[in-house]
Parts: C-alpha cells; structure tokens; sequence
C-alpha cells in the first residue's frame, strides 16, 4: 500500500474516514451503512488463538492471505500440568504452517509487542482481544474481534463491519505532570460517558492536546477505550509517532496522517487535560470512577502494576523512580509485570529491577498475569490496587476481592504508603521521564513465517479437540428459559477466566462445564438436561455480553444447546461472537416483558426462519404463563445467512468464492 494514498482522498475527511477509504472493499461510509475492508494485520492470543487456528485449520485455506499475521502467547502461561504447554506447541506449529510470525512465550503482551514491531499508521489490524485497539495510539485502525472472524479474514475474506459513527475527542491543555498520566484521562471518560458510552461510535483524539502525550501513552487511553464499549479508537499519525518508531528502528513505517481541517464528526467531547486529576474506578466497574482524595485513607492489602495498559518503558522507570529507596508496608504485596521483554530487558540492564526488589516487589513475567486471574489472586475479602484496566467481580480469581483501577504512579504511591493516597500528597519523588531515543530491539523470540511449509506438522496434544458446528438454524425455537441475568454482564460472568478454566480454551467440551459458573453453578448441567428438549434460552438485560472478546462466551453456550439469547441491548463483540455461533440474538420491542419472564419459563418462537428472512419481528409464546410478546432481530444481509446457515464457520466453508479468493494487494 502506498503510504501517501490516504492522504490523497477528498478533503473533508477524518482519520477514520481516511482510513476507511483506502481499504473498502465494498459500502458506503455512512453510519449504520454494512462496509467490507481488507485487512493489513491480524494477530491471536494464545487463550482465544488456540480456537482461531483450529477454525483457520477447519476452513480448509493453507496460508493466511493476508499481508501480516501474528500469533502470540501470553494468557495461559502458567504451566502447572501438559495443557497450555501443548497449547503453546499447537500455535507454534500451526504458525508455521500458515505463513504467521509466532510470539514465543516471554516475550510480552500481544498488544504490547505489536505495538513495539508491527503496528503503523494508516493500516487496519484485527485482533482476538478485546484491548486490540490498543494499537490505536500508533494511528492504526484495530478492531477487537472473535477468533471466528479473524481466521476468516486471515483466510483472504473482507472484514464486514457497520459502519460506526465517529466521534472526536478534542483535547486542550497539558497534563499535570508527573502525578497525572493518560490513565486518568481514560478514566475521566469512562466517569463521563459509562461503559456504554461507545457503542456504535470510534473515538478519534485531536486538538492540541494530542500533543502533550507520547505514543505509548496514546496506547493507554486507546487500551481502555475498550471499557467505553467503543469499536475502536484512534489518534493521529504525526512527530510524536514518528519519534516512537525511528527509537523503535521502524521509521519506514511511519507516514503522516490527521484529520483534515473541515473533518466531520457525528459528535464532539472536549477535554481540557490540565483538568484531569489523579483518578480511580471502584469496584466492580471500570466506570465507577472518583477523584483519588474523594476516597483517601483506605488501607490497602495487594498492588499489581502492569498489563498492557501501563507497562511501558516511560511508565516503568517512573514506578522505579518511585520505589526506590522506599520500603513496602509488611501488610502489602506489590506484584509488578512488564509488558515485554523490550521493557524488561531494559529496565535490567538499567539496574532498575533492583530497585523495584530492593522495595520488596515481586517480578513476574512479561504476561498478562493477574489482569486475567492467572496468578496473582488477592486474599478474601482484600483490596488491590491495579494499573489494569478492568476490575468486574471475581475476574482476579477471587469472588469476594475489592478491586480498584488507578495509573501506575499512584499505584506505586499506594504500595509505599501502604494505603489509598493521591500521589500528589504523598510526598514521594517522581521523576518525570520521557520515552528513550533508542529502544534496544532483540527479535529473538519472534518466529517469522516459514516460506516452505510442505514438511511442516501440526501437533496437537491430547486436550485439544476439533471445533464444534452448529446445525443450521431450527423453523420453530422451543426451549427453556435457564437463566435470566440482570444488566451489563460480562464475558467473564458468562466464561468465566483465571488458572482453573484457561487451560481448557481448546477443548470446548471441557470448558463448557464452568458457563456461567459464577452466577449459577447448576447452568452447564441443566444446559445439557435441556438439549434433548429443544435447548436453551438465556434472558439478559442491557448491555449483555460487555467486556472481552472471548468467544469461548459463545462457543460454550452454543455446545450447551442455548438457542437464542433475548436482551434489551447487546455489547458489540459479544452480539459478534453469538452469530459467528449460530444463536439467534433478539431485542425485546418492550423492555416491560423482560420483566414478566422467569427462569423456568418454556418459550416457543415460531417461523424463525420467515422472520429471519422478511421484518425480523418476532413472536415469542409464553407456554408456561399463557401470553405472548415480540422480539426483533437487526441482523444485516450477511448475518442472516450466517444464522440460516449455524454460524460463520458453516457459512464459510461453503462459500467457495471465499474459499478460492486470492491474495489481494494492498
């Protein structure tokens, strides 16, 4: 791709739009309009990338087709029996079988890696994780999807999105350094718009703020951006971008991008960031957001600082600068996870390791960790402190934990004091550091593609099983009503993570054991008792399925025999992942019968199939209580076919134009 063409379009653009442009296959770029885009870079984790392989595998293509692909691991990296083990040696030789760079354990965060070497400005990335957009902060398009729909697209199809409305955020001022960092900024957003706030809309940062923050903090509001519910979120590609990537020896990918000056946008925020204060969300959102000093005084039990959220070299060193020479209260447990082997090597050879033990912290490795419950659980009833970016209940690995969600210097503040304190009264040097000239790049546990791959095997150990398929979409739904949920839940209520569960990522019949484990222990065997009796129906409230990318959250419920899932409103992947799948997402036309509806409730849908095809409005039979309701479906023209057919995989592999499509160029 011609690096100049995305300036060459029409005045009037935004960055999305500019974007947008130069990788259309098909549509028109009017909110709510289905678009199709080619696709530059696609990349797995090992917890949804085990998944995504297998289905590339079952698709029947030999080599992804397009241009960059990328498998890491960096979830399940505890290795306590065979499982994630076997999983590991599954991704690296199903890498080199199909033409994609394998990321070897250790070397880092997927975001935080492909940060580091692949991502540029101008270009779409998709990503099995819902922080992909992190890459967002580099002046790319990336998109958090289900691995389904990764591995279709690795396979040469367009990605096919609606389009979204696009929404700048306009920043002013400076940041009040060095006790405010963009994870505040991430947070006052979240505080002022809810984890709701952007569906349906990317946010595009501009204003002469954009100017005040480095790239890598550019990657921490874009991160978090994610808990908005947004698609994606993007900043321009300008000096600051450039610096990042000549440090980084990859100035040949940096091209100047920015919104032209007559941009329009569905909505405009505006944020002044000398405004912003140190800030911190409650328990057990994201979005439970307060000034630091509104809470102060609470005693503290565990710190972790890291994830891909705040884990760069700048944020590290200055986590350094703060411990060092300081003493961590016997009654604190301070967890500190780099990002990469990037960051951590460098900080080593610094000596500013040693100043993070001498404090009394504990290193781990260069993984996700405690962001995803594996390793690192609080104690009963304990309250941690984290630079992450998400705190829902029990996703640290223990139900009755309090977690709380603040920017790595105060994190680091609150380890030393050994209780919740605004940095700014703690009276503790921070030095202010900027992001270095020259990053020291050591390549050596990335694997790139093989150009031979004939003699190439694929392992799979003994826990790694075939992905289930759906059968094609029923004329009537007949099923019992097993659960019915209350509003905003998580991928992590519905598949649940930590050590217990992540090992079984590629057996999905194991996995589903724990569906919805943490809200009702009994749901996986009743799932089972109701499959022989027409399935299952879930009922949720808003925003149903908000939080990861993980389809396991589908794949599981769709193993179980769940039918449908009605809700009074959908988060955006999640709604994804359950037409990939095959279950039938409905919208009540009335929120007032969400109310009526009770588990144990026998519900019968009749011609699904006529309204699938012609209005989408549904009549749904209350058989237990005698009455009945409408539901509606807003599926486009393409996820019609896929619930017709039981799912994208089906859809798939009988789509012989997307199974012969040839490599496009971009």
């Amino acid at each position: 791709m011609e690096n100049n063409n995305l300036n060459k379009v029409k005045m009037g653009k935004n960055i999305v739009e500019k974007i947008f442009e130069a990788h259309k296959a098909y549509g028109e770029l009017t909110p709510g309009s289905l678009i199709g885009l080619k696709v530059d870079q696609v990349y797995t984790q090992d917890a949804t990338g085990t998944m995504a392989w297998l289905e590339f595998e079952a698709i029947g293509i030999n080599r992804v087709k397009v241009p960059v692909a990328v498998s890491y691991v960096d979830h399940n990296m505890l290795q306590s029996n065979f499982m994630n083990a076997d999983d590991h040696l599954f991704l690296q030789t199903a890498a080199a079988k199909f033409g994609a760079y394998f990321s070897k354990p250790g070397n880092g965060i997927c975001h935080q890696v492909h940060f580091e070497r692949f991502a540029a400005p101008g270009k779409i990335a998709l990503g099995t994780d819902s922080h992909t957009p992190t890459q967002g902060g580099m002046g790319m398009i990336a998109i958090g999807v289900g691995g389904l729909e990764a591995a279709t697209v690795a396979a040469g199809a367009p990605f096919e999105i609606t389009m979204p409305k696009v929404v700048k955020v306009n920043l002013t001022g400076r940041l009040q350094r060095p006790w405010v960092t963009a994870m505040d900024v991430i947070l006052m957003l979240l505080k002022m718009l809810t984890v709701k706030g952007g569906v349906g809309k990317i946010f595009e940062y501009g204003g002469p703020g954009v100017r005040d923050l480095n790239v890598t903090e550019r990657a921490t509001i874009t991160n978090m951006g994610a808990e908005l519910g947004a698609t994606t979120s993007v900043f321009p590609g300008d000096e600051k971008t450039l610096q990042y990537l000549k440090a980084q020896g990859r100035e040949k990918d940096w091209m100047e991008l920015r919104a032209d000056d007559d941009a329009e946008y569905a909505e405009i925020i505006e944020l002044d960031l000398s405004t912003v204060e140190p800030m911190i969300a409650e328990p057990h959102s994201p979005d439970n957001v307060v000034a630091i000093r509104e809470i102060a005084g609470k005693k503290i039990n565990q710190v972790c600082i890291g994830s891909c959220t705040n884990s760069s070299y700048q944020a590290m060193k200055t986590v350094a600068s703060i411990l060092r020479g300081n003493t961590v209260p016997d009654w604190v447990n301070l967890l500190i996870n780099p990002g990469s082997k990037q960051v951590y090597e460098m900080l080593l050879r610094e000596g500013l390791v040693a100043d993070m033990i001498a404090s009394g912290a504990r290193m781990l490795e260069a993984s996700c960790g405690p962001c995803i419950g594996m390793g690192g659980a609080p104690g009963s009833g304990h309250i941690s402190i984290r630079s992450y970016n998400r705190n829902f209940h029990g996703r640290s690995g223990t139900k009755d934990a309090f977690v709380y969600l603040t920017n790595p210097i105060a994190c680091a503040t609150m380890a030393v004091k050994g209780e919740i304190i605004d940095p700014r009264d703690a009276d503790i040097n921070i030095d202010t550091i900027k992001e270095p000239e020259k990053f020291l790049v050591n390549d050596n546990l990335i694997i790139p593609p093989k150009a031979d791959t004939a003699q190439v095997k694929i392992i799979k150990g003994p826990n790694i099983k075939d992905v289930p398929v759906k059968d094609h979409l029923k004329r009537n739904i007949e099923a019992e009503v097993l659960l019915k949920t209350g509003n905003n839940i998580t991928t992590d209520d519905i598949m649940p993570a930590g050590s217990k569960v992540l090992p079984y990522r590629s057996n999905i019949p194991a996995i589903s054991e724990f569906v919805f484990e943490n809200l009702d222990s009994t749901f996986s065997k009743r799932a089972i008792e109701a499959k022989e009796n027409g399935g299952g129906i879930v009922i949720g409230g808003e925003n149903y399925g908000q939080g990861s990318s993980r389809e396991h959250a589908a794949i599981a419920p769709m193993y179980l025999g769940i039918q449908t899932v009605i809700a009074k409103s959908f988060a955006r992947i999640h709604r994804a992942n359950l037409i990939n799948f095959g279950i039938l997402p409905l919208l009540f036309k009335s929120e007032a019968d969400y109310d009526k509806i009770e588990q144990g409730d026998r519900l019968l849908i009749g011609d699904v199939i006529g309204s699938v095809k012609g209005n989408q409005n549904f009549k749904v039979q209350n058989l237990t209580k005698h009455y009945a309701f409408e539901v509606v479906a807003n599926l486009n023209e393409r996820e019609k076919e896929l619930i017709i057919s039981g799912g994208l995989l089906p859809f798939t592999k009988q789509n012989a134009l997307i199974l012969t499509k040839k490599p496009y160029k971009l």
